[in-house]
Formats: structure tokens, C-alpha cells, sequence
């Protein structure tokens, strides 16, 4: 059943540069039409919050998000201070997004214990509940521009963490598939794997159903020239995904005609109404939110 809530696009900003670079980039994405600039957090990328305020200094409307924050890696008393200071020094244009943490390697360079997948979802939950409980109190400080401090986006794909999604997020994101053991690959879902994902994700969210935004993570944007190529760094496609874009609902594939298409297609099967693209796709996919405007 398609969302009724408003469509949306987000851009995934990673690639570091000078602050010029890093303020024109910002202004690009603007005039290009996105809604939403993310900052990724993994080690070797810029840091997310001061890149944010920066964000909004050299833009005016596009709203900011943390896509996503390595929760295990954060005191959530701490990360709430951050959070709240981000959200005031931007204006109150911040989205906060978190993720439970998958690259054994950055846990391993920061000399932070890598926990199981389920420690790491129960970390995501007490950081969860401990901004809300925070943002709540009229009595803290700092106080962010939101009321009840930056809408909450949670990113994940297994049972566990979707359950803590269902219960705590406004917004729920699907990064398309899976990370390997090593979290140097991922495996990306196809359409009845994405299926089986939305059903379990509605079947707990009950009567918040229709107000929960649902995000997609656009994994690759390819135009007609390159076919159905895919970079390295993702796994091999799940079987019966050879045609693309049917089958690999992260993927968008050919002209902008045919990415509307697609799109629309994702919003009527999945109810996605939030699309965000990584950085490398930026200019590619701009042509599809003018046709979609």
C-alpha cells in the first residue's frame, strides 16, 4: 500500500575536501533539489556534526542528517549534548540517524570492542531512549531548536533492530541489503527479500503504519551508457537478479524517464517515500526529483 506522506530526497555527502569545496558541494546539492544532506560516519570520512553546521551556514533550506552515526561508538549522554547543539546551532533543520555499527575494522582502529549484533541493537536501543527521555525534560540543556529534539531515522535490516525501529523511530531506513561477516561488502536484497522486510517492519509498526517515513538507501544510480554494471564493492546479486532494476530495488537503472518510473514503482510496492542517493550519484540522479517536482 503507497505512503501518502510527501516524497523526499536525500543526498549522502562522504568525500572529504577544503572548506570551499565542502560549501559549494553543500550549495550544489540544494540547487539541485534535494531535501535532505546526510554526512556518513565511518573513520576517514569528515566528522559528521561539525560538517552539518557547516552544512547549514552555506545553505538556507535543505534539512540535515547524520546517515548514519555508529551508535556503539557514542556515550549516549554525550551523543544527546551533541545532537542537541547540532539541532540549535542549524536552526533546528537536523534529522538524526542512527545505525547500530557493522565494520569490525573501525571498531578495531578506534580500540572500541566490537560487540554481537545483538549488544550492539541493545546499545542502539538505551541511546534511543535516552534522547527521548533527555529532548523530553524542559529542564535540559542544551535545549534543541526542535521541541522534542531532531526526528529520529534508524537504519537496519535485521529483526532485531527493526523491532527497536518500529517502536522508536519516525523514520526507518533500509540500506537495500546486508553486510558481510567483514563489513567490507554488502549483499544487496532483492525485490522479495525487500518484501518480506516491509511486511515485518508494517506488521510492528500497527497504527503508526501511516505516519512512519520509510527511506531508501539508493545503493547505485546507472545511466543507459553503463548498462548494469555494478561497482566492485557490492556482493554477488541475489539469484534471480540478474535484471536489473526489477529486482534489486536499490538500484536505479537507465534515463531519468525510466528512474521516475522506478521510483514510483518502489513508493506503490514498498511505500518508500524518502530516496536518498550517495554522493557519487548527486548529479546523475538530479534530473529525475526535476521530473518529479
Amino acid at each position: 500500500m503507497p505512503s501518502q506522506l510527501p516524497l523526499r530526497f536525500g543526498v549522502n555527502m562522504f568525500v572529504p575536501g577544503s572548506l570551499q569545496e565542502w560549501r559549494a558541494k553543500c550549495r550544489r546539492a540544494e540547487e539541485l533539489g534535494f531535501d535532505v544532506l546526510g554526512v556518513a560516519d565511518h573513520l576517514g570520512f569528515p566528522a559528521p556534526f561539525p560538517s552539518l553546521v557547516l552544512a547549514a551556514e552555506a545553505t538556507e533550506r535543505i534539512r540535515l542528517t547524520t546517515f548514519v552515526l555508529n551508535t556503539p561508538f557514542y556515550n549516549p549522554a554525550l551523543l544527546a549534548r551533541d545532537a542537541a547543539s547540532t539541532d540549535r546551532f542549524v536552526d533546528g533543520r537536523m534529522e538524526l540517524g542512527l545505525g547500530a555499527g557493522y565494520v569490525q575494522a573501525e571498531f578495531d582502529t578506534a580500540e572500541i570492542p566490537f560487540p554481537s549484533g545483538g549488544r550492539r541493537v541493545e546499545q542502539l536501543e538505551r541511546t534511543v531512549t535516552t534522547l527521548r527521555r533527555l529532548f523530553e525534560d524542559p529542564a535540559y540543556e542544551p535545549r534543541p531548536a526542535q521541541p522534542s529534539g531532531p526526528p529520529l531515522l534508524i537504519a537496519g535490516w535485521g529483526d532485531r533492530l527493526l523491532r527497536v525501529a518500529a517502536t522508536h523511530a519516525d523514520i526507518i531506513a533500509f540500506p537495500g541489503g546486508w553486510a558481510n561477516a567483514s563489513g567490507d561488502a554488502l549483499q544487496l536484497a532483492g525485490a522479495a527479500q525487500m518484501d518480506d522486510r516491509i511486511a515485518y517492519v508494517r506488521g510492528l509498526l500497527g497504527e503508526r503504519a501511516d505516519s512512519v517515513e520509510l527511506n531508501l538507501l539508493v545503493q547505485q544510480v546507472v545511466p543507459p551508457t553503463d548498462g548494469a554494471s555494478m561497482p566492485d564493492r557490492f556482493a554477488p546479486l541475489p539469484p534471480g537478479a540478474e535484471d536489473l532494476p526489477e529486482e534489486v530495488p536499490s538500484v536505479l537503472v537507465g534515463s531519468p524517464e525510466d528512474m521516475v518510473q522506478q521510483i514510483k514503482e518502489r513508493r506503490e510496492r514498498y511505500g518508500f517515500t524518502y530516496f536518498t542517493v550517495m554522493e557519487y550519484n548527486m548529479e546523475i540522479f538530479a534530473p529525475v526529483i526535476q521530473a518529479l517536482r
